[in-house]
C-alpha cells in the first residue's frame, strides 16, 4: 500500500450531518454528506412538506443548502415553505425511487425562509385543524360518503390540500364549491387509504413501537392472508389486523424466510411407512426444522416429532422399498443434554406435599418432648431420683390406662 495515501477524516466513519431530524418522517441518511464538493455535483434538492408529501426542486440560485434547512419553493399558485431533506448526489437516486414521469416538470427553490415566510407559514398552520372539524361537518350536509382526514395549507394560504377517505367513488363537484367559497383559497381534493390515514395520525403497535407507516415506510405494499398462513399465525381478525382494520403491514417481513424454510421440509401430502404403523403429516416447526407425525389421519394420536433430514431420509428408505422400525432414530434413547436452564427444574418444586404438614407437626412435637425429657432430667425430676415408695407402681398405671381407653371406646359407641 502507498504510505502517501491517506483516508480523508471524513470518510473514517458516518457523519453526523447526513442525520435527519428525528420529528421528521421518512429521513434518508446521506452517507455523501461529509465529502467536499457533494453538494455542488448536484443542484437538485429533495424537500420535505407535512407528512409524506416531499417535492423535488432545482437550485438555481446556488443557495449553500443543509439538511433542515427551511426554504420557499414555487407553487402554482404562490410559493410553499418546506424543509431541506437531502441534497447532493443522492438526490437523483431518490428521484429515481420514487418513479417520477418522464417529462415531469421540476420547480426551482427561491430562496431560504425569511421570517416574514415563517410567520405567514405558522398562521397556515394554525388554520389546518379548524378547516378540516369545518370540512367534515360540510361533507356530512352534503350527504357525502366520505371522510376528511387531514387538511394542509400552502406556505402562503392560498391553496388548501384536503386528504380524504372514500371506499366508493365520490362525486365532490358541489363539494368543492361550496368550501372554496367558505375559506376563501384554491381547493385540491386528494384521496388516501387506510394506511396512510393511519400513517398521519401515529401510534404505537402491539410490538411496543411506533407504528412503520407513521416512521419509516413510505410504499405500501397489498399484504393477504397467505402470509399468515405460511407463518402458520392463527388466522384471528382482531391480532392480524393494524389500527388501519387492514392486515398489519409486519406480515410480510419475514414471508420469504418462512418460504425459503419451508423448502427444506418434506411435502404434507406424502405418508411415513415404519415396520409397525403409517405416519401422517400432523404440523411442523417451520424455522426449527421439527416435523410432528400422527397415525391417524384427522386427529393427534401418538405423535412423533423427528427432524426435517430425518423425515427426508424415511421417505427416501420408503422409495427404496424399505420400513425403519421407527420414526425416531436409533440413537435417539440416549440421554439428551439440556440447554434451557428454566427445563431442568420443576414448575412445582416449590409446591407442598398434602402429607408434608402433618409429618413436620410429628417433628416438632417429637422434638419437643425430647427437649421436655433432657429438661427433667437435667432438673433431677424423674423416677430414678424418687423414692421408691413414691414411685407410682406399675400394675396401677396400666390398670388407669386400661379403664380410661375402655371409657373412650365406651362414649364412641354411645354417640354411634
Amino acid at each position: 500500500m502507498n504510505k502517501d495515501f491517506q483516508i480523508h477524516p471524513c470518510l473514517r466513519g458516518l457523519s453526523a450531518k447526513g442525520c435527519g431530524r428525528q420529528d421528521k418522517q421518512l429521513n434518508t441518511y446521506d452517507y455523501y454528506a461529509d465529502i467536499p464538493g457533494n453538494n455542488d455535483a448536484c443542484d437538485l434538492v429533495e424537500v420535505q412538506f407535512k407528512h409524506t408529501r416531499k417535492g423535488y426542486y432545482r437550485n438555481d440560485n446556488h443557495l449553500p443548502l443543509q439538511k433542515g434547512d427551511m426554504v420557499a419553493v414555487e407553487a402554482s399558485p404562490g410559493h410553499d415553505i418546506g424543509v431541506v431533506s437531502l441534497t447532493g448526489q443522492l438526490v437523483p437516486l431518490q428521484m429515481k425511487k420514487a418513479s417520477l414521469k418522464p417529462g415531469t416538470e421540476i420547480k426551482r427553490i427561491y430562496r431560504k425562509a425569511r421570517p416574514v415566510d415563517l410567520e405567514k407559514y405558522e398562521e397556515a398552520q394554525s388554520r389546518e385543524y379548524p378547516t378540516m372539524i369545518e370540512a367534515r361537518q360540510i361533507a356530512k350536509s352534503l350527504n357525502l360518503d366520505m371522510k376528511i382526514g387531514d387538511v394542509e395549507y400552502q406556505g402562503d394560504c392560498n391553496k388548501a390540500i384536503f386528504y380524504y377517505i372514500a371506499d366508493q367513488r365520490v362525486d365532490f363537484r358541489q363539494l368543492i364549491k361550496v368550501l372554496a367559497d367558505t375559506f376563501h383559497v384554491r381547493i385540491e381534493m386528494k384521496q388516501i387509504g387506510a394506511r396512510q390515514e393511519a400513517g398521519r395520525i401515529g401510534g404505537i403497535g402491539p410490538c411496543g413501537r411506533e407504528l412503520c407507516c407513521a416512521t419509516w415506510m413510505k410504499n405500501f405494499n397489498s399484504v393477504s392472508t397467505t402470509a399468515a398462513r405460511f407463518q402458520d399465525i392463527s388466522p384471528n381478525p382482531q391480532k392480524l389486523a393494524g389500527q388501519c382494520a387492514k392486515l398489519k403491514c409486519c406480515l410480510n417481513y419475514e414471508v420469504d424466510t418462512y418460504m425459503e424454510a419451508m423448502r427444506k421440509l418434506p411435502s404434507r401430502e406424502i405418508t411415513l411407512e415404519t415396520a409397525d404403523a403409517t405416519y401422517y403429516y400432523f404440523k411442523a416447526d417451520i424455522l426449527a426444522g421439527l416435523v410432528s407425525y400422527s397415525t391417524d389421519k384427522r386427529m393427534a394420536a401418538n405423535i412423533v416429532t423427528i427432524t426435517a433430514e430425518r423425515a427426508l431420509e424415511i421417505i427416501h428408505l420408503n422409495k427404496l422399498g424399505e420400513k425403519p422400525l421407527s420414526l425416531e432414530p436409533e440413537d435417539a434413547n440416549a440421554p439428551v443434554l439440556s440447554t434451557d436452564l428454566a427445563e431442568q427444574d420443576s414448575l412445582t418444586r416449590f409446591d407442598k406435599r398434602k402429607d408434608g404438614g402433618r409429618k413436620a407437626g410429628k417433628r416438632r412435637d417429637n422434638d419437643k418432648r425430647a427437649e421436655r425429657r433432657s429438661e427433667r432430667r437435667d432438673s433431677g425430676d424423674n423416677n430414678e431420683h424418687r423414692p421408691h415408695s413414691e414411685r407410682p407402681q406399675r400394675s396401677e398405671r396400666h390398670n388407669s390406662n386400661n379403664r380410661q381407653r375402655r371409657k373412650r371406646n365406651d362414649n364412641k359407641d354411645a354417640t354411634e
